[in-house]
């Protein structure tokens, strides 16, 4: 999995930025069935000169109104249709509204899609330690990835440590707080490094050993977004960026990880 990967939830340009993405050196995309958008990263991804399917990670999430044993496999089946795809890179659980019985309905018939071939990776998104737990207590294998909102002011501790504890990738998406980056510490930190305060947010989520899924629609910062391995935060501005937490309070989506 590459460690930066392009957001497309809510672009309305989709097939453009993908292709940009990909153009500048992207090689992981993160879709949704709720974005409705797996068609335009499906034509991006074959119509991308040089590209290969294989070389490009994707990422797609069922559906709340997808949970369940019979209607899941469905739902694959339609987002494979929609992207011209014959296997996802990744299938995660969008959210865990849908209760208990039918969130580990799905993921069951997800881990069945991964056996036939259609998935490479089964993970969740929006999972909190509980919801993890009952994946474990049902004695299925644990998910490749937990997928939360993170950033300097919403980290989330318990369920990042938790999922370190037991091998599960963690990807940050929201990394860029969405737009809301006026803060004089990151405003510091970017004159400090001579970069701009996008690149500091997902250069610490990098160091944090996160994926980040900035998303931008504008080429420039598509670009300028991936140009975050030339320097490194010292541990001190690490620790000022740390320092930052505000716990749910600093969350700016739904965040939905304390759901029953």
């Amino acid at each position: 999995m590459p460690c930066v990967g392009l957001g497309v939830y809510q672009n309305y340009t989709t097939q453009a930025s993908v292709l940009e993405a990909l153009r500048y050196g992207y090689r992981h995309i993160d879709s949704a069935q709720a974005y409705r958008n797996e068609a335009h990263v499906g034509a991006a991804v074959h119509e991308s000169a040089g590209v290969q399917r294989e070389d490009v990670f994707v990422t797609t999430k069922c559906i709340s109104k997808n949970h369940g044993y019979e209607k899941t496999p469905k739902g694959v089946d339609e987002s494979l249709r929609k992207f011209g795809f014959d296997y996802v890179d990744l299938f995660l659980i969008h959210n865990p509204h849908s209760g208990k019985d039918l969130r580990l309905e799905t993921y069951r018939a997800l881990l069945e899609c991964k056996a036939s071939g259609k998935i490479r990776s089964v993970g969740v998104s929006n999972y909190g330690v509980q919801h993890l737990e009952e994946i474990r207590a049902a004695g299925y294998e644990m998910p490749a990835v937990n997928q939360i909102e993170l950033h300097p002011l919403c980290q989330q501790k318990p369920i990042v440590e938790y999922c370190r504890k037991n091998m599960i990738i963690v990807q940050a998406y929201s990394p860029l707080i969405q737009g809301k980056m006026d803060n004089p510490i990151f405003n510091a930190l970017a004159l400090k490094y001579r970069r701009d305060v996008a690149q500091i947010l997902i250069r610490w989520s990098l160091q944090k050993g996160f994926v980040p899924l900035p998303k931008s629609a504008t080429p420039q910062r598509i670009k300028s977004n991936l140009q975050v391995f030339d320097f490194v935060l010292t541990e001190e501005d690490m620790a000022q960026l740390d320092s930052l937490d505000q716990g749910k309070d600093g969350a700016v989506t739904w965040n939905p990880v304390d759901v029953p």
